[in-house]
């Protein structure tokens, strides 16, 4: 088993880069500029700009890698909004130079999905529920999915994930549970919407499951998240009780009043049957996870 990730400099890429090292499965981790991770051993990492289609097929066949996992993306929703191109460069003609080079050296295809493929009309949604993206960066994320159902010739797995968090080196983006836990112990005046409903998910139980999902073999769609789903506030909420922080300074908003470029779906969440059943997936508790990050 021969392991290429793309954005390993991202959180995913980081947790992904240290399952492999504390399993010992042989890995390559690929990222556009330098490795801007300490445990990533510097010969297992090659620079990678994964809009060059002769770069991408000179290393794939170069490493010959047996399972490529595509994280790289661009997730920024209101940038991608603001920057469609961009976007469509990134997330969707990147990923069908990715999967032409797997093909060619035959290697199984996993994508990196996300909750914002739905419209967020129903929340709980399964592997086989109808997708309608809401945003210009949600229907990349389905274009993306697409060619992979379509184009991936020798296995192919799509994670669909939610609010990934966790701590990682030199991460270019913060994450909702740190920049909350952040601002209530300073006592910041924040304002938090509680009209939109997620669930959150440890970066590492998803990386344990993107594997997990390698290492048994299986094909197709997997939704991956956190165990339980919440609105934004009740994050905070919860942070704030688990650290016995003051909400004096937190208020609740709508979202309506953020006039954000790029519209959110308000409700997803996850059925995770499929990934208990097939991977063995064990998503832990939000309150477990802030223990294991910050010891308490």
């Amino acid at each position: 088993m021969k392991v290429l990730i793309t954005g390993s400099n991202g959180l995913l890429g980081q947790k992904l880069v240290a399952y492999c090292l504390q399993k010992g499965v042989e890995f390559f981790a690929t990222s556009k500029g330098e490795n801007r991770n300490s445990q990533c051993p510097t010969e297992n990492y090659f620079e990678l700009d994964i809009t060059s289609q002769s770069a991408i097929l000179q290393l794939f066949k170069n490493l010959q890698p047996s399972y490529i996992v595509h994280t790289a993306a661009i997730t920024n929703v209101d940038f991608c909004e603001l920057n469609p191109e961009d976007c469509e460069l990134v997330n969707v003609k990147a990923t069908s130079f990715l999967i032409d080079a797997a093909n060619i050296i035959g290697a199984h295809f996993q994508l990196l999905s996300t909750d914002f493929v739905f419209d967020g009309e129903k929340g709980n949604y399964k592997e086989e529920d109808e997708v309608n993206p809401l945003s210009v960066y949600a229907k990349s994320k389905v274009d993306g999915e697409i060619l992979v159902r379509e184009n991936a010739k020798n296995g192919w797995s799509i994670a669909r994930t939610i609010i990934v968090y966790g701590t990682g080196e030199n991460l270019s983006r913060s994450n909702i549970i740190a920049w909350a836990k952040s601002a209530l112990e300073k006592g910041e005046k924040i304002n938090i919407i509680d009209d939109q409903f997620r669930a959150p998910t440890f970066a590492e139980d998803l990386a344990t499951a993107c594997m997990g999902i390698l290492e048994s073999n299986e094909n197709g769609i997997f939704h991956i998240s956190g165990p339980e789903t919440m609105s934004i506030y009740q994050i905070v909420e919860r942070i704030a009780k688990h650290f016995n922080y003051n909400m004096e300074n937190v208020s609740k908003i709508s979202s309506s009043t953020l006039s954000q470029p790029a519209k959110r779906p308000p409700k997803t969440g996850f059925d995770l049957s499929k990934a208990y059943s097939k991977i063995n997936y064990s998503p832990r508790t939000l309150e477990e996870t802030l223990s294991i990050l910050y010891g308490k």
